[in-house]
């Protein structure tokens, strides 16, 4: 019997209580359905909210627990959790105290997963790599199976799995606060302040993204950045294989950049891979993130695969997206970027200033650095100030006009209290060769459900002008 069986065996008759309906969880509802569990649905939204889905499901014989008190009596044999709740929640707590085991759908598919698991987590550039690492393999014949915080949960699909396969997931601090299991394969890409809102403090996030290697077993691949000092402190396991990447020179075993050409390390010797300006997606951060795959995939994989992906993958949606170009003017749509450094990174991979669209939902991260590279790179800066009581537009208008290098004949900066009048006001203050990004540095739950939708948005205002 395999892994996956003896899950759905445990599950039978059991009473197991998913928290949230959410994309991560649907999917594992009709799969517990299937296993023969008692299932309870527990949900902030209310029953006419979730609409057709309620109707369906209740109609199968799932119990709900909706609305504002949704999280009162919270009980079961198994708990799953949604990605975004604190495991000490005290629901939870008490929850457990009472022995619920709690768990989650990420969990319990990296218990069952039948083959290798190659899992990336970080503060910036997790679902670019982890796509570059799927396309790498994918492009070397192998069968991919890419999920995770990624969007598509797998749980589901691991009857469709072989052993040859590869799973390659995206792993958010939040799913990775319990786990208790790590991958074949793990990336952190960096360490920087986020989500704050969420963790009590920049202590539980980083010792959140250490498990996801804290558990490797001999023979396991750990890769670390280099340039990041937070990572720097990381030890792997015994008989883990250390794998490290820098964009500021040799390293010792793995990849790294010099005079423009990304080489291999390994033993004292160094293999070329490629010149970086080959790499067609624009940015630094973007020759960071293929040289973190590189390493994810190296022994897997030909340098030949890994030059061919570097030559045809044109990026993921939301993450420096060409949007149109109207007028001479061309439109970006960086919606992913929820932090100060992910708008950083952006805002470097372009080589004139920019007119830049941000602000959004406070996630209590601080500005304090980011206005000096808004004022080496931003032309005018839209604030988008839509929510007062939850917006990070004061404090970003605060680094920016702190900053030393802050001249206000130079920097424009405006606030918009409506979302698309502040992308009607970029486009009317922008010339023939201007760039307008849409790159918040801040989370999108002010006015937005998630950030596709928030980009999403952007794009359908940019192609109506």
């Amino acid at each position: 019997m395999s892994a996956f069986d003896r899950f759905l065996q445990s599950v039978n008759e059991k009473q197991v209580t998913v928290i949230g309906m959410g994309v991560s969880n649907t999917p594992l509802i009709s799969l517990l359905l299937e296993a023969g569990a008692n299932v309870t649905v527990h949900d902030r939204k209310t029953g006419d909210e979730l609409g057709e889905i309620y109707e369906g499901l209740s109609d199968l014989g799932v119990q709900f627990c909706v609305g504002d008190e949704y999280l009162q009596n919270l009980s079961g044999d198994v708990i799953f959790r949604t990605p975004g709740m604190h495991p000490n929640h005290p629901a939870l707590v008490r929850a457990r105290e009472q022995g619920s085991l709690i768990t989650s759908e990420m969990e319990v598919f990296m218990q069952v997963c039948p083959c290798p698991i190659i899992a990336i987590t970080g503060s910036d550039g997790k679902t670019t790599t982890t796509t570059l690492t799927s396309e790498i393999l994918k492009t070397a014949g192998y069968t991919c199976h890419l999920g995770g915080n990624i969007g598509r949960p797998l749980l589901a699909d691991v009857p469709l799995m072989n052993e040859q396969d590869f799973a390659v997931v995206e792993l958010s601090s939040f799913q990775l606060m319990d786990m208790e299991c790590s991958p074949a394969a793990a990336l952190v890409t960096n360490v920087t302040p986020n989500h704050l809102d969420v963790h009590k403090d920049m202590a539980e996030y980083i010792q959140a993204k250490t498990n996801i290697f804290l558990h490797q077993k001999p023979g396991a691949k750990l890769v670390l950045n280099a340039d990041d000092a937070v990572s720097q402190s990381f030890r792997p396991a015994e008989g883990v294989e250390l794998l490290q990447f820098s964009m500021r020179g040799p390293v010792e075993n793995g990849v790294y950049l010099e005079d423009g050409v990304i080489w291999y390390a390994e033993g004292g010797s160094r293999r070329k891979i490629m010149n970086a300006d080959e790499i067609r997606i624009p940015g630094a951060h973007n020759i960071a993130n293929y040289m973190a795959a590189t390493c994810l995939t190296h022994g897997r994989v030909s340098f030949d695969d890994v030059v061919s992906v570097a030559h045809s993958f044109g990026g993921v949606e939301h993450r420096l997206e060409l949007v149109r170009t109207r007028d001479g003017v061309r439109y970006y749509n960086d919606s992913i970027a929820s932090s100060p450094t992910r708008t950083a990174a952006g805002l470097r991979a372009f080589d004139q200033k920019v007119i830049l669209l941000a602000g959004g939902h406070d996630k209590k991260i601080p500005y304090d650095s980011f206005g000096p590279i808004v004022c080496d790179r931003v032309k005018r800066l839209i604030l988008i100030d839509a929510n007062p009581e939850d917006s990070t537009a004061p404090a970003i208008e605060a680094s920016v006009r702190g900053a030393e290098n802050f001249n206000p004949e130079e920097l424009t900066i405006e606030r918009y209290d409506d979302f698309e009048a502040a992308v009607r006001g970029a486009a009317e203050a922008a010339e023939d060769g201007d760039i307008v990004l849409l790159s918040p540095a801040s989370a999108s739950f002010d006015i937005f459900k998630n950030f596709m939708e928030r980009g999403n948005r952007f794009k359908d205002i940019v192609n109506a002008l």
